[in-house]
């Protein structure tokens, strides 16, 4: 049987190269990074040659990449780290009502801390207005943390918008973004975005899982959530994971942003008109959400049961983030969908592997699930 992987947000295939390189790392380079003889000397120039890759690729400089265990920590750090520095100044915090589960139970640790966190709600294009983020702006407001793109359905957020416009009513106002689902899939460039903190994930990019990395602008406090090492300069301390780190930097070299995106766009504009011509689908993604995130629903027929139908036929899509481990969705809550859609809801996402004959095996599967799985 052919297997058809659609569930690419939550992580895709490791690329070659960047397998490789960890077993190289691994194998050749074991060293300690911070060891000070001659083999430590020579993981240090790995794991620096990893953060000047990384770094150029954000358009961040070098001493601004600290590496950590992936986005899930990255968020964490940025958040808590931020909120932590800045608390003297103010308590209070803006987020979206459909952040990705590390920020949105961040938030919820952070209130029951003492903190004031304002959740906006998505408008009626399923995206976050940065003018409504703006508004909820004011001096007491010390931390903005918006997603760029939306993991559940692909919408994106005019980061820059957000950014410049917060920072313009309280220039002390410091900004983060998740960029986990966009990095890799559209530019990003710090100077353009006009954000202090972003956080990028290698697994979501054909890196290996368990490590990601966090931009911290030159200037922006954030104090540390672990201790016990001088490592990425007490940040986030504990010996560098240098095979994972190596092959995350060789991930970032193997992307081509414009090649992947059009890839993606046919195809999600190919399923899009396949599954909007079938009785009974709705789709759920903004019009102009991500190319890479295709989130829909079938009417009447529980997301576990249609995954389980699909996956029998070797086709593998998913139900929301794959970290909520299949709990109702907090996203498509915020966004106002009805509990039968939302029930329903299907998210599948692309990667440059995917073909037409991925979405056609998916159509096929959809449509003997709606003439024989059982309804609600």
């Amino acid at each position: 049987m052919k297997e058809h992987y659609l569930d690419n947000s939550a992580t895709t295939q490791v690329s070659e190269a960047a397998a490789q390189k960890a077993f190289e790392l691994m194998r050749t380079k074991f060293a300690n990074p911070s060891s000070l003889h001659s083999m430590g000397f020579e993981a240090s120039k790995e794991l620096e040659s990893a953060r000047e890759i990384t770094a150029k690729a954000i358009g961040a400089d070098v001493s601004e990449v600290y590496f950590t265990s992936g986005g899930t920590e990255a968020n964490n750090l940025a958040i808590q780290g931020a909120a932590d520095a800045y608390r003297r100044t103010g308590n209070k915090i803006i987020t979206s009502a459909f952040e990705h589960s590390s920020i949105h139970e961040t938030m919820l640790y952070l209130q029951k801390q003492g903190f004031e966190v304002i959740f906006i709600q998505p408008d009626s294009t399923g995206c976050i207005s940065a003018k409504d983020v703006i508004d909820a702006v004011d001096d007491k407001t010390i931390l903005v943390s918006i997603m760029h793109t939306n993991n559940e359905t692909g919408a994106i957020n005019p980061i820059r918008e957000i950014a410049t416009g917060a920072k313009r009513k309280n220039p002390k106002v410091i900004v983060h973004t998740d960029s986990v689902q966009a990095f890799g899939k559209t530019e990003i460039k710090v100077s353009k975005l006009f954000v202090d903190l972003l956080t990028i994930s290698s697994h979501k990019i054909h890196g290996p899982k368990g490590v990601g990395a966090l931009y911290i602008k030159k200037g922006v406090r954030v104090l540390p959530r672990t201790f016990g090492g001088k490592q990425e300069k007490k940040i986030r301390p504990g010996t560098e994971a240098l095979p994972l780190i190596g092959a995350f930097s060789v991930a970032i070299s193997e992307l081509d942003v414009q090649k992947n995106t059009e890839i993606a766009r046919e195809l999600k504009t190919y399923l899009a008109e396949k599954l909007s011509s079938m009785d009974g689908v709705t789709i759920i993604s903004p019009e102009n959400s991500s190319p890479f995130i295709l989130n829909f629903s079938v009417s009447g027929i529980r997301s576990e049961t249609m995954l389980h139908h699909l996956a029998a036929r070797g086709v593998y899509v998913s139900s929301g983030s794959a970290c909520s481990k299949g709990a109702k969705s907090h996203v498509l809550s915020a966004l106002g969908i009805e509990d039968n859609i939302a029930d329903s809801a299907i998210r599948v996402s692309f990667c440059k592997h995917n073909t037409t004959d991925d979405c056609d095996a998916l159509i096929e599967g959809i449509r003997e699930g709606i003439e024989n799985l059982a309804r609600r």
